[in-house]
């Protein structure tokens, strides 16, 4: 494949000035060893900590980069920019700290938390705008308020200064580390970070590999070095909102199609699996876009042993509404969880029956709804099980059937199971 050059990219000077323009303001978070990961995959693996910055994401490095470098006249005109939460947050307390008067459109949909947030860190510095369904939508709206009253759009990717911005998080690792790096995960929603970090590594760390990771429901970026152009896709899973374009930026892609080694889309559900496990075993909290990139170790197992691993946690902005959510996918994800659709037999006790004699004694019933007014024990209902064990769905359908309680199996049919669960 013939991959385009791109007309931009970073340079180590520029990056190293960005670090020193953000070290009042940017912490400079630790890279640390997890002794449970690393036994778990005979590796030495270290999380970067970009979930323990004041905004708790990374996106403060490339908001403050670039606001700080407006012109006078710029900064008096004000600033706009479009985000799902976390550029958000960032761009809020640069506001805040600079002193510059910004607009702030992030999708309907985001979690009531980080608005709040963003209300935290920018004050009376910014207004906030819910709109859309998506980051593009939120974009648009952005675009053209941008057109309307000349303010400075602040994009959270596609930009120089932010790209730059976020390319000092590569310049930590790389002093922080005590041996040479082999692996690197990093997210991928846009590309600003992983355009910024891959081109510090080419240059000062050539052999180390560089991994995008991006959510299956949303992988742009997958299919833009596919396609050999950047391309935009027509729907995406927007569960890991911090990670879901359906178009990464045109600078991004032109730098991540050159730099990155290899990307991987992870599966909603691996990923909320990662999100409790980080929280119930090491007592991190994560947003799902946060745990993209540890959630693709497992996918690496055989590549990545004996070897040195950083995986870039990019931010903890989650929100315990989701919590339900985040287990269930898991679950699903699992195969512990299953919907069916039971037809109970025409004869009184049939409820009972299926309790007694058709469920495991280690299985639960986590959800029951008849599907129509009917009697109680003649009528068919969607029934959700937890099993102990995948291996137990099997001979679990095999007493349906052979009892005549098995109507539909409904995990495999997202169209009806989103209408009937």
């Amino acid at each position: 494949m013939n991959k385009e050059k791109t007309t931009y990219f970073p340079n180590i000077s520029d990056i190293k000035l960005a670090a020193d323009n953000i070290k009042k303001i940017s912490t400079v978070t630790p890279l640390s060893h997890s002794l449970r990961y690393s036994d778990a995959h005979q590796a030495h693996i270290y999380f970067k900590r970009e979930d323990l910055q004041q905004v708790r994401s990374y996106k403060i490095r490339g908001a403050y980069n670039k606001i700080s470098s407006l012109s006078k006249e710029q900064a008096q005109k004000g600033v706009v920019c479009a985000s799902a939460g976390n550029h958000a947050q960032g761009v809020a307390l640069s506001c805040k700290l600079l002193k510059i008067k910004g607009v702030i459109f992030m999708p309907a949909p985001t979690p009531n938390q980080k608005v709040e947030q963003v209300k935290l860190f920018g004050g009376d510095y910014v207004t906030i705008v819910l709109e859309g369904d998506t980051f593009d939508d939120a974009y648009h709206l952005a675009v053209n308020e941008c057109e309307k009253t000349h303010k400075t759009f602040i994009h959270p990717f596609d930009d120089k200064k932010v790209i730059e911005g976020q390319a000092t998080i590569a310049l930590e690792i790389l002093e922080q580390a005590t041996e040479p790096i082999d692996y690197v995960f990093v997210a991928i929603g846009g590309g600003g970070l992983a355009s910024g970090l891959s081109t510090v590594f080419k240059q000062l760390s050539p052999k180390t590999k560089i991994i995008g990771v991006e959510p299956e429901g949303a992988p742009s970026m997958s299919v833009s070095i596919k396609n050999n152009k950047n391309t935009t896709l027509e729907h995406i899973e927007k569960f890991v909102d911090g990670a879901a374009v359906k178009r990464v930026g045109d600078l991004t892609f032109a730098i991540c199609q050159q730099n990155l080694d290899e990307t991987i889309s992870i599966p909603e559900g691996k990923v909320c699996q990662t999100i409790l496990d980080l929280y119930n075993k090491d007592a991190i909290v994560v947003e799902p876009a946060g745990a993209l990139s540890i959630s693709a170790l497992d996918f690496y197992a055989d590549e990545i042993k004996g070897k040195n691993v950083v995986c870039v946690i990019s931010g903890s902005n989650n929100d315990i509404t989701r919590t339900s959510e985040i287990k269930e996918r898991a679950l699903l994800y699992a195969n512990l969880k299953h919907y069916f659709i039971v037809k109970f037999p025409q004869r009184a006790g049939a409820l009972k029956e299926f309790v007694v004699d058709i469920l495991g004694e280690n299985d639960d019933i986590t959800y029951f709804q008849y599907a129509k007014k009917t009697n109680r024990e003649n009528g068919a209902a969607v029934v959700g099980i937890r099993l102990k064990s995948a291996d137990d769905l099997e001979p679990l359908i095999t007493k349906m059937k052979k009892r005549n309680f098995y109507g539909d199996y409904l995990n495999n049919k997202p169209d009806l199971f989103q209408f009937l669960v």
